[in-house]
Parts: structure tokens; C-alpha cells; sequence
């Protein structure tokens, strides 16, 4: 199939048009798969960074000595105030009125 020349003058802008457009295209997927390759980075670092689990083995020292009385004390206060402690939305009171 020939083409003509009233044809070739719309034909070859529009060729140039389809081109720019294939070209912002191949760029915008090329800079979505960049932010997702730097967002992969940045979770890899930060899980590198945070502590997952931890071993029972990971104690301090000073949890296998006996505890001394002020904090025996301390613990068995901190131990009572969440007994006596209220839950927040929770009441006492019950609405039986319809």
C-alpha cells in the first residue's frame, strides 16, 4: 500500500506523537518501579534495624539475683493499682430502662 503525500503530512506528526507518548509511558514505569525498588530498601534497613524477637536467653544479669524488698514492694503495688484500676468504658452501672 502507497502513501500519498496529503497523507504523509498526517501520518509522521502523528508517528512523533504516539512516540513522545510510548517515551512517558516507558518512564513513568520505570520511575514507579524505582520508588518501589527505594521502598523495599528502606523496610529491608528498617528490619535489619528492629529487634524481631528476642531470645529468653537475652536477659539482663540482674533478673536471676533475688529481688530486694523495695522492689518486691514496688512490683505487688504496680500489681494492685491494675486490680483497682477501672476499665474505661466499662461501668458498674447497668441501664435496664428501655
Amino acid at each position: 500500500m502507497s502513501l500519498k503525500a496529503i497523507e504523509l503530512q498526517i501520518a509522521i506528526p502523528k508517528t512523533f506523537e504516539a512516540g513522545k507518548i510510548a517515551e512517558q509511558k516507558q518512564q513513568q514505569s520505570q520511575h514507579a518501579q524505582d520508588s518501589a525498588n527505594m521502598q523495599t530498601e528502606k523496610q529491608a534497613l528498617k528490619s535489619k534495624e528492629t529487634v524481631l524477637e528476642s531470645s529468653p536467653y537475652a536477659k539482663l544479669d540482674g533478673d536471676d539475683q533475688q529481688p530486694s524488698d523495695e522492689s518486691q514492694q514496688k512490683h505487688e503495688k504496680k500489681e494492685k493499682e491494675q486490680q483497682l484500676a477501672k476499665h474505661p468504658f466499662k461501668g458498674s452501672f447497668v441501664d435496664y430502662s428501655g
